[in-house]
């Protein structure tokens, strides 16, 4: 049997099994990644195969290594036995407490199944319970602070559900899906070492399930704790090395990752839109732009990720595709928060920012804990000089996700707006530190040393540096060296930047007064240098100008004839007006 098909056989199953236990995001995972898989075209007729079409154009255009895409039957896999259900345990009780879990009746399913003994039926017990004390705790939440409030309200079922499974787990008679609750509420309690440790024995026992594998992820804070954990070969592990690689910024190792996985999951939606995080990670806008599109005519109802799709059509100003995606998630599904991030964004483009805010409130109303949404409302308030609603904002963001360096370079802007540059640089630091590349991070923090209050120099020639080392897309940290060692009197190193200026402000066609500064200064430095030849070049360019610097560039020309000739010019003009 070929490797697709163990996929294709292994999932299905997976997503029957997930679904009876109510791990509906598990089983929709499982179920996209089952019909990304590539059909056998004599096996399948078209009709079978309409969802497929359309992705592997994306794949030719943006595969970045061919090797990486080798199929994963080049790999040796370990197998995982396929669980036995135990439905006669469960019987007619189960069907009903499922049918209560349903209609998100947690406590009846519960109870209903309060007596059964069946490892199927112990685990939706404990997972009604789990979330009938999560949905108690936002109601909490709401009560005391409002939608959008602090509050210290917790998941009263942890205990309980901490000290049962626990038993179950000691006496071995728990299963993977126990295992993967259990490691849950550990998470929630704190106990992250022993968390990690059994939600490793879960997947490793039953490896299909997505939401376990998420959970683990989230716990791998650092690439050392992800080489600790003692994983099983399967192919599974693949999908799960990729999104850690891309939550610890290694970027290129994840896009690697999908490219590799696709060899199998060639029509994945999923694998699309994870490389689509990456090349937005790496600034590939134009990559990410086409993506999206593919994914949107393959899958027209999609909101998941759009919103990502939307911060790229911001970033490109491209307004009308920006009002089209608003309003298609607006009538596909206006309340979620996807979607209000979407139309928050398309407002913001609009310059209406207080409506833009309105939209990022209704997002997080729907989550609380939307990462995007907070960040995204704190760019709005900057916008509107609302600095503390700012930094109040940005500091929600990094509580949910200290890793998330857009909040850390908003708080440092924000800070700076309030001429408290100390604090600026503190949190401009942790931006830079989270995400090296990026060379507007760079070039922030060097604005915020040359400040008068700082008017550290030095350091800010290092950040400048830097950002011309990171792709400086808008031609800033060149300039902008070159000023420095102007200033400082180091005219060599000034006329090395601004000669590289030159060149590529020459490259991109670009004209403006920083070419008219960086010509004065070179052909003011040649002749300082008597460098004449190399001068003239540069004055003869300034005479193409209208402004003062024609003048400027006359009165140096003059000055070299009189240098080379070594008496004074008789002609006081010879360049007429």
């Amino acid at each position: 049997m070929s490797s697709k098909e163990i996929c294709r056989n292994e999932l299905r199953i997976a997503v029957r099994q997930l679904s009876d236990r109510c791990l509906y995001s598990a089983s929709k995972w499982a179920a996209e990644q089952l019909v990304g898989i590539e059909l056998d075209p004599v096996k399948f007729t078209p009709s079978n195969t309409r969802f497929q079409r359309g992705s592997s154009s994306i794949r030719r255009r943006f595969r970045t290594n061919e090797i990486t895409s080798t199929p994963i039957a080049l790999v040796s896999y370990v197998s995982t036995p396929v669980m036995e259900e135990d439905d006669a345990v469960d019987g007619d009780f189960y069907l009903l407490a499922k049918s209560y879990f349903d209609c998100r009746e947690y406590r009846r399913a519960a109870h209903v199944l309060r007596d059964q003994s069946g490892k199927k039926a112990v685990f939706l017990r404990c997972y009604a319970l789990y979330l009938a004390g999560e949905k108690r705790k936002e109601e909490e939440n709401i009560e005391l602070e409002g939608p959008l409030g602090k509050s210290d309200a917790v998941n009263k079922e942890l205990v309980s559900l901490e000290r049962e499974l626990s038993m179950l787990r000691k006496n071995g008679s728990i299963d993977p899906f126990g295992l993967y609750l259990y490691g849950l509420v550990l998470k929630q309690k704190g106990s992250e070492h022993l968390a990690r440790s059994v939600l490793v024995e879960s997947v490793n026992s039953y490896p299909w399930n997505w939401s376990a594998w998420s959970e683990l992820q989230s716990l791998c804070t650092s690439i050392d704790i992800l080489h600790s954990l003692p994983l099983n070969n399967h192919w599974m592990k693949d999908f799960f090395l990729a999104c850690v690689y891309q939550e610890l910024r290694m970027h290129n190792e994840s896009l690697a990752k999908y490219e590799y996985l696709q060899g199998t999951f060639s029509f994945s939606n999923y694998i699309q839109a994870q490389i689509a995080k990456a090349q937005y990670s790496l600034r590939g806008f134009e990559q990410v732009e086409v993506i999206f599109e593919e994914l949107l005519r393959n899958d027209p109802y999609r909101v998941e990720d759009m919103d990502m799709y939307s911060n790229v059509l911001y970033a490109k100003e491209c307004f009308s595709a920006l009002s089209f995606l608003a309003h298609r998630v607006f009538s596909t599904d206006k309340y979620r928060p996807e979607s209000c991030c979407i139309i928050g964004n398309y407002y913001s483009l609009k310059g209406q920012h207080e409506k833009s805010v309105t939209y990022f409130m209704r997002a997080l109303k729907l989550n609380k804990n939307c990462l995007s949404a907070w960040t995204l409302m704190g760019h709005e308030y900057v916008e509107m000089k609302n600095t503390p609603a700012a930094v109040d904002a940005y500091r929600r963001a990094v509580d949910i996700n200290p890793c998330d360096y857009r909040a850390w370079y908003g708080l440092g802007q924000a800070y700076e707006m309030m001429c408290m540059p100390f604090y600026a640089i503190h949190y401009f630091r942790k931006s830079v530190f989270l995400q090296p590349s990026d060379s507007r991070l760079w070039i922030a923090m060097a604005q915020c040393y040359e400040t008068e209050q700082l008017h550290m120099l030095e350091e800010a020639i290092k950040c400048y540096r830097r950002a011309a080392n990171c792709n400086d897309r808008e031609a800033i940290a060149l300039h902008q060296l070159a000023k420095l060692h102007c200033d400082l009197g180091r005219s060599e190193e000034a006329a090395f930047y601004y000669k590289k200026d030159l060149e590529r402000m020459e490259a991109e066609e670009r004209d403006g007064p920083n070419m008219v500064e960086a010509l004065l200064f070179l052909a003011t430095h040649c002749k300082d240098q008597k460098r004449f030849e190399e001068a003239e070049v540069y004055c003869t360019r300034l005479l193409d100008y209208t402004g003062p610097e024609k003048e400027t560039a006359k009165s140096l020309l003059r000055g070299m004839r009189m240098a080379q000739s070594g008496f004074p010019s008789m002609n006081p003009e010879p360049f007429p007006p």
